[in-house]
């Protein structure tokens, strides 16, 4: 007999679905992660060229291109995004307020 496959609803944080203690760290990693990668791959660069633009070392880069970004802060990552030409704007703002918050915009 033929067992029906269980599914379970995802979170939206795959490493919080995993129970991972840093998953949102993690999950916030991957998403700045990925558009560096996407930016880069644009570009059609050498690994070498990529290195020199980012100022990391070229195993660093080979690393990066993997997508092993827990090896980079998210501040490293941001850093990456800024040498790739892309505005960074954060918005700080409360989770706990109830209606008009007041917010903070840093543009980097």
């Amino acid at each position: 007999m033929t067992q029906e496959p269980v599914f379970e609803e995802s979170s939206g944080n795959v490493f919080a679905d995993l129970g991972l203690e840093d998953a949102n760290e993690l999950f916030t990693r991957g998403k700045i992660g990925i558009q560096v990668l996407r930016l880069l791959k644009q570009r059609n660069l050498k690994q070498r060229e990529i290195s020199e633009l980012l100022g990391i070392p070229q195993p660093e880069v080979s690393h990066l291109m993997k997508g092993e970004f827990q090896r980079f802060s998210e501040g490293k990552l941001l850093i990456f995004l800024k040498r790739l030409d892309t505005e960074i704007t954060l918005h700080l703002r409360s989770r706990h307020a109830q209606g008009q918050s007041a917010e903070t915009v840093i543009s980097l």
